[in-house]
């Protein structure tokens, strides 16, 4: 088997995760490209995966009943959201916005 890329849709294992890897094929009958999904467990030795990141499988002997791949490394970590982090973009995006709406004259209704 070769390596393949997908996408991690859990972690929520210790040392393991489920990886989603997509595939297109050519339908001949109807002349359009099918995308098939397969979910695999891979072994992920220091909890480095988070949901939403981009890895590498590489196949190994089975470790488990459903485990036979194993996380090469993370080619693309996902963006993730932490409250603290959005409070504090969302004030400094409020606070850089107000100088710019107080240099605009009001409208005389006149």
């Amino acid at each position: 088997m070769k390596p393949v890329i997908g996408t991690v849709v859990s972690n929520k294992m210790q040392k393991s995760v489920v990886v989603a890897v997509d595939r297109l094929f050519h339908n001949k009958l109807y002349n359009r490209y099918v995308k098939r999904t397969s979910k695999f467990m891979a072994h992920d030795e220091k909890n480095a995966c988070n949901i939403g990141d981009q890895v590498k499988l590489d196949p190994s002997r089975p470790l488990s009943k459903n485990k036979n791949w194993i996380v090469a490394e993370i080619i693309k970590k996902a963006r993730i959201y932490s409250p603290q982090a959005a409070a504090a973009a969302a004030l400094s995006f409020s606070s850089a916005k107000a100088p710019s709406e107080s240099s605009v004259p009001p409208v005389s209704s006149s």
